[in-house]
């Protein structure tokens, strides 16, 4: 029986009403709600019958749409469903829908050999499973890849369209790169998907090359009357064809990469190709060996790290290199990790002879980012950086971007559990003297903080006035409870400048003729860092700079940490905290 259109508006609004638990519901209110959504939908402002609404419910409550709906009236008043849960729009598939879908099923699956009825392969084996489980009630037994999560995905129909179309479109987009997002009018021409991830391939003005965006990073998407730029340079089919992935460069030929996959995992790479151009080259004792012609791009390096230790880079050199290099560090992130039972040691050390050494801090990686930014920093602000003096307090203020790094997981455990929650980075320091100008400096304890003004406080005096900083010399309290951690960029040794200390001098602030006494005394040690490796040093340990032998480098930043406050009036230079 067939059922017009104001049938159903009343069937969904009747439904809507009944699954609404926050309300009762009497015949009259449910005449009138039905009223008003024919007046909004269809403009009919004559009223729907008493009598309609009751052959409506009854309609719904009979098997003669599928619905039974379990309707039912309470104190012969109100209308409500039994079923709290239950809604029409959730009726399950008739044994004539599901073999009408079967037959569907046989259909499409008729067409699966075609080249371009490919993508109908998910699709049906989907279909077969849904019918599947609605026959028999029972748990899906098939589960395609999907990210039903991924961003962007709720643009994919808009975009196809203006391709379909050829309409210009407006997008607002942010890479992850990028610290905003940019709106421009974009001229779609085709839609790829690379392992659930989509990305649309198209130019932004005639005279620019092709340009591919994640739809993940799409932020909005709307029309423009901007003129649609058709596509007649792009050879679309064969855009993706010389690449794993979607990194494409139009003006790079392929090359001929080998590789070695040991015995293990050859039927894997051989029964799923890494690209439809792989070719088997060899077959060894241990493994086989496989040639691909594609251009060297992020997506074949991430497909070759994903074997780990099961396969080798043969060719070309300088992706063996590459992926050598990526390995080391990925190796790195395991092998320099803090741990906790020897934190525990150090501070003990620490506590004990004022000073400690750990070397697995940072990796190469985290170094050469360091050394990378203050680089670019140096040629970019020479000003201020590069006075002569080889010296640049106040570090975060003048290079942000350094903080994110230096901070890494290690160093904030370090600070957490090994200083203490309350402490805070009082004073950040680059040091990179010229070798020219490095001498043996004196034996001294540290005895001066950076403050960042001139304050009349008691107990604090000694002052020195600086363009970058004032330093005071403080009560020996502020000194006691500060740590010094050096950061080494460089191999420091007793060939470029590394420090040399007395053992256990932090406990109190000396006199010059203490100092000459210590020294007659004791034995001082010399503290070799490693690159990427820490010193962790009292203020007040004797302590003296090594002349250098050679012309090396020794680029070490300064960290110093507080737990103190200073009195009003007074501040420190940084003042961060550590958790931030």
């Amino acid at each position: 029986m067939p059922v017009n259109r104001n049938a159903l508006i009343r069937y969904r609004t009747l439904d809507n009403c009944l699954r609404n638990k926050y309300r009762q519901w009497t015949l009259k209110d449910l005449i009138e709600a039905c009223s008003e959504v024919l007046y909004e939908y269809e403009g009919i402002d004559k009223g729907v019958s008493r009598r309609t609404v009751q052959m409506d419910l009854q309609m719904m409550r009979s098997d003669k749409l599928g619905y039974n709906a379990p309707i039912v009236v309470i104190d012969k008043k109100y209308y409500m469903y039994k079923d709290p849960d239950y809604s029409i729009t959730n009726i399950p598939l008739t044994d004539q829908d599901l073999g009408k879908l079967t037959g569907v099923v046989q259909i499409l699956r008729q067409f699966k050999g075609f080249t371009h009825f490919h993508a109908l392969n998910g699709m049906v084996q989907r279909l077969e499973d849904r019918i599947h489980t609605a026959k028999t009630k029972q748990e899906p037994v098939i589960d395609l890849e999907k990210n039903e999560n991924l961003k962007g995905l709720e643009f994919i129909d808009t975009i196809y369209q203006s391709i379909i179309k050829q309409k210009a479109i407006r997008l607002s987009y942010q890479s992850f790169k990028a610290r905003n997002a940019r709106t421009f009018t974009f001229h779609p021409y085709f839609l790829k998907e690379y392992r659930n991830r989509w990305f649309i391939l198209g130019i932004k003005k005639k005279s620019q090359p092709a340009m591919l965006l994640a739809l993940d990073r799409i932020l909005a998407v709307e029309e423009t009357d901007e003129t649609y730029i058709i596509n007649n340079s792009l050879q679309l089919t064969d855009y993706f064809q010389d690449v794993v992935g979607v990194s494409v460069n139009p003006n790079e030929a392929p090359e001929e990469i080998e590789l070695y996959i040991d015995h293990q995992n050859a039927p894997y790479v051989l029964t799923k190709p890494l690209h439809h151009s792989q070719k088997l080259l060899e077959n060894t004792a241990n493994g086989i060996i496989i040639q691909l012609s594609v251009q060297l791009n992020f997506e074949l390096e991430r497909e070759i790290l994903g074997f780990g230790d099961c396969i080798k880079v043969l060719k070309p050199e300088k992706l063996k290199r590459r992926i050598q290099q990526k390995v080391k560090n990925a190796a790195e992130l395991y092998e320099k990790e803090l741990k906790l039972n020897e934190l525990e040691s150090s501070m003990q050390k620490i506590h004990r002879r004022g000073f400690a050494i750990l070397e697995d801090i940072y990796t190469t990686k985290e170094v050469g980012r360091m050394l990378s930014v203050l680089s670019r920093a140096m040629r970019q602000e020479s000003g201020w950086i590069n006075d002569g003096s080889g010296i640049t307090y106040a570090l975060f203020k003048k290079i942000p971007q350094l903080k994110s790094i230096i901070f890494n997981a290690n160093l904030c455990s370090l600070i957490r559990e090994g200083l203490g929650s309350d402490y805070f980075l009082a004073k950040a320091t680059y040091l990179d003297k010229p070798v020219q100008t490095r001498q043996y400096n004196h034996w001294q304890q540290q005895t001066n903080i950076h403050v960042k003004a001139v304050a009349d406080v008691d107990g604090f005096d000694d002052w020195i006035v600086q363009d970058d900083f004032v330093s005071v010399c403080p009560p020996a309290t502020y000194l006691q409870n500060g740590f010094i951690i050096s950061i080494h960029l460089d191999n420091t040794d007793e060939k470029n400048g590394a420090l040399t200390v007395v053992p256990k001098t932090h406990f109190s602030l000396m006199t010059n003729e203490e100092i000459r006494q210590t020294l007659e005394d004791s034995n001082s040690k010399c503290c070799k860092v490693a690159r990427g490796g820490i010193q962790i040093m009292k203020p007040l340990l004797l302590h003296a700079t090594v002349s250098p032998e050679q012309d090396r480098h020794s680029r070490i930043i300064h960290l110093e940490f507080n737990n103190l406050d200073l009195p009003q009036g007074m501040e420190w230079v940084e003042k961060e905290m550590c958790d931030e």
